[in-house]
């Protein structure tokens, strides 16, 4: 499979770069960026990588490597700089994203991945402003899902392969975490109130105290596994539950704004879209978290789409 990934010499991409050539699903690597010398030294890194056993492949590309991705991972973005929200890059990061979505011919058969933050506008964004199919425009957001379980581990001393819990909504303040799900070694779990209580803290609190840091950096390790893993989850097709963001047609009772939502994931993007069964409180809180993420892409001021 052809993975393109955009802003590929960032510490997101590159990662994602080195992860995907580590997966043992041979994918067809590009590495596309306004920095040619720096995607150049990736390369000439990661090719190194591929005498030590995958049957994978890396090279250099450019804008015509878009077109024939059967996978997009956009993750340019905007430096990273200290602030309390994602929303602060909206409407640079836009113009990123909407210079590449307009290298997209209009019968485009790939899966978009959106990386590039904040996601959940930028999906809903970018499917008004493409019309590609919403089951192939996902947004990456299972980190939130990852720091709830970190936070759960934590409280619980339980092996943090062995929890999942879920993080569904907008992947920022709006995020809807389903305490109710939470398993251990696939055993349901009652967190008390104060575990449940310090997990939400260190999930709604991560972003915050990460930027605060001013390194310059995002969770560029965490993202780029998480990336190579859910690109892997779409070549095998295994029916693997994942959190990704899509615009919603009904589902929720929510209708043209992508939320972060569990789904299973094939060759064509999101194969399922299930349902969960939500409390009356965390039903009231996806709501709230679709309009607000629906003020948020309708305040998208970004160059229109070259004709």
């Amino acid at each position: 499979m052809k993975v393109t990934i955009v802003g590929g010499s960032g510490g997101v991409g590159s990662s994602a770069a080195f992860n995907l050539l580590r997966a043992a699903d041979g994918h067809e690597v590009v590495m596309v960026d306004r920095r040619p010398q720096m995607v150049t030294s990736h390369v000439m890194d990661l090719e190194q990588n591929l005498v030590l056993g995958s049957g994978a492949s890396v090279r250099a590309g450019d804008d015509a490597d878009l077109v024939d991705a059967d996978v997009l991972v956009l993750a340019a973005a905007v430096p990273l700089t200290v602030n309390t929200s994602r929303l602060v890059c909206l409407n640079d990061n836009a113009t990123i994203v909407g210079r590449v979505l307009d290298q997209l011919p209009a019968d485009w058969p790939g899966i978009l991945l959106m990386v590039t933050n904040p996601v959940d506008a930028l999906v809903t964004w970018a499917h008004a402003r493409t019309g590609i199919d919403r089951r192939r425009i996902l947004g990456y957001t299972i980190n939130d899902s990852l720091r709830a379980r970190t936070g759960v581990a934590q409280q619980l001393g339980a092996v943090p392969s062995s929890v999942e819990a879920w993080v569904i909504g907008e992947h920022g303040d709006a995020c809807v975490p389903l305490w109710d799900r939470v398993r251990v070694d696939g055993h349901a779990v009652d967190l008390t109130a104060p575990q449940r209580a310090a997990a939400e803290e260190f999930l709604r609190t991560w972003y915050v105290r990460h930027v605060a840091l001013d390194s310059g950096r995002s969770s560029t390790w965490t993202s780029g596994l998480g990336i190579a893993r859910m690109v892997s989850a779409i070549a095998r097709d295994d029916g693997e539950l994942w959190v990704a963001s899509l615009v919603l047609r009904g589902e929720y009772g929510v209708d043209g704004i992508a939320l972060s939502v569990a789904v299973t994931l094939g060759p064509d993007g999101a194969r399922e879209i299930p349902q969960w069964i939500l409390t009356p409180p965390q039903a009231a809180a996806l709501a709230r978290a679709a309009a607000h993420i629906g003020d948020v892409a309708a305040s998208i001021d970004a160059p229109s789409p070259v004709t």
